[in-house]
């Protein structure tokens, strides 16, 4: 008994086909929605409270969210919305300390938290030991929002 193969897709237009183009078009969509969302902060807003956090050795110089080096020592922040290098006043509710730091990252991702400070803002703030604490984040100067780029 011979076998002969037998072909197990249609040429042309199968339904495959037309569902992978269907998808195609769906992530363009999304894509092109991504790039035209408008960004969640507002720019008429320019003090925001809640709870900050710190981060530090565990990714001290690996690369933050707007590609630059992060330094645990240094005096930058990650949120969630706010452009890249924006430059804000970050007040501890707690103590009145207060230091001007540039976003360069994304986050906290934990819980209800507004800002993760880098360990040597933490460390002026005065809050290292308590690992968390409540503060004022008043925008001096809105960032442009620029990544840096590695070649």
């Amino acid at each position: 008994m011979d076998c002969a193969p037998s072909p197990r897709y249609k040429s042309g237009n199968s339904s495959i086909t037309a569902h992978k183009k269907k998808e195609k078009k769906k992530r363009n969509k999304n894509k092109k929605d991504k790039q035209n969302k408008k960004p969640y902060f507002n720019k008429s807003k320019k003090v925001y409270k809640g709870i900050s956090s710190f981060y530090g050795p565990k990714f001290h110089g690996k690369l933050t969210a707007n590609g630059e080096i992060f330094d645990m020592y240094g005096r930058t922040a990650a949120h969630k919305e706010l452009p890249f290098n924006t430059i804000v006043r970050v007040t501890n509710e707690n103590n009145g300390k207060s230091q001007i730091l540039r976003i360069n990252d994304r986050g906290p991702y934990v819980g209800n938290r507004i800002l993760d400070c880098s360990f040597g803002a933490a460390t002026t703030l005065g809050f290292v030991s308590e690992g968390t604490a409540p503060v004022k984040i008043e925008v001096i100067e809105w960032g442009d929002g620029i990544y840096m780029h590695h070649d």
